[in-house]
């Protein structure tokens, strides 16, 4: 029944209010939290075994982890209000508090308002999320990805193998590695640039790091050889100290996933891609809005026999909503259905079902109550 301090006389629409936001966010929290420790354990256990294979240093797993869990969250967060406002109204009727608070003088659209009012502020949360916090966490995911490949590729040379370096214009094979895996005893190095090939062999080698994050090869006590043997301008050099640049990096990391353009870059961009990108994002902030009013329109008959067909209804309408909202993206994406259509259509269908699923019980009441009179008269 209703929390103490909440009298069953009339109730005030600030006492309602409150106490519908009360129920929501507290299923929202359980909701998302949850939603959030399972993406956290699968990309744990993703990241743990990449890091295991040398794919991944150690100290990138938390930051790719959290960055990675930033990026996903504008998707998690229509589903879990959706989610919260369907098993907070359930749990509501399934007691008879809704049955309540209308009997207590309490009308539907004081139950409404306390919904659409929740679902206006989150929405605003997840336009943030979708339109600038997703964009930095996808460009700051692409960059941790660029740091541990190549700090994969410096640190992955393993004793006694050939190692590939630079798309195989570089192969390494070391004999022993010690202090810490950055001093290497005979090494031998087949370079290959712009053509030319050069072949170094030393008693030792050792990783040098600058600031910036170029990698350095630093051969001590060795012999070059450069060009082919036979050839007349073939070099035998020996040398006390000699560096070669093994990964250099770049003035400004490359994103290639359209997911990390700032929302500026694709309202400016007339590309299939673009649009369907945009539309997407906001598809976050319009399904924030719709689904909690597709909760609603349902739990108006949650005070039947059939408490849980709601909720399984729900779902199967969610389910349905989701797919042709990726249906539409993808051909959005391959041009073959126009911008203005583009996934609009979706959220006006499915607006169109809240509407009707929403005035399906009144029209049930006026026809009961036609019949009704006219057998009073008769």
């Amino acid at each position: 029944m209703l929390a103490p301090g909440v009298d069953a006389a009339p109730l005030t629409p600030m006492i309602l209010r409150r106490y519908i936001h009360r129920e929501i966010l507290e299923k929202l929290g359980w909701i998302l939290g949850l939603l959030l420790l399972i993406i956290a354990s699968n990309l744990l256990v993703r990241y743990l075994g990449a890091a295991a294979a040398g794919a991944l240093p150690t100290d990138l797993i938390f930051q790719m982890m959290l960055v990675k869990m930033a990026a996903t969250l504008p998707k998690l967060m229509p589903v879990a209000i959706f989610l919260a406002v369907i098993s907070g109204l359930a749990r509501l009727a399934r007691d008879q508090e809704l049955l309540a608070m209308s009997i207590s003088g309490g009308p539907r659209r004081l139950q409404f308002l306390p919904v659409f009012q929740f679902s206006l502020l989150f929405a605003a949360l997840v336009s943030v999320a979708g339109f600038f916090m997703a964009p930095w966490a996808m460009k700051k995911t692409e960059e941790l990805k660029a740091h541990a490949e190549a700090q994969a590729e410096a640190t992955g040379i393993r004793a006694g193998n050939f190692n590939e370096f630079n798309k195989g214009d570089q192969i390494i094979y070391v004999e022993r590695i010690g202090g810490g895996g950055e001093r290497m005893e005979n090494v031998f190095l087949q370079d290959l640039r712009d053509g030319q090939l050069s072949i170094l062999n030393s008693d030792g080698a050792n990783y040098i790091k600058e600031a910036q994050g170029d990698r350095y090869m630093l051969f001590q006590d060795g012999r070059r050889y450069v060009g082919r043997p036979g050839d007349l301008n073939y070099q035998i050099i020996k040398y006390k100290t000699y560096g070669v640049l093994v990964q250099q990096q770049s003035e400004e990391f490359k994103y290639n996933k359209i997911g990390s353009y700032s929302m500026a870059a694709l309202l400016d961009s007339e590309r299939p891609l673009y649009r369907a990108e945009l539309q997407w994002r906001v598809s976050y902030v319009i399904a924030a809005l719709l689904l909690p009013m597709l909760a609603f329109a349902l739990s108006r008959y949650s005070y039947n026999e059939y408490r849980y067909l709601p909720i399984v209804v729900a779902t199967l309408i969610y389910i349905v909503y989701s797919n042709l909202l990726s249906i539409s993206k993808t051909l959005l994406t391959r041009d073959a259905i126009a911008p203005e259509l583009g996934l609009w259509w979706v959220h006006a269908v499915l607006f169109a079902l809240i509407i009707l699923l929403a005035s399906l019980p009144k029209v049930r009441r006026m026809s009961r109550l036609r019949v009704r009179r006219r057998a009073a008269k008769g």
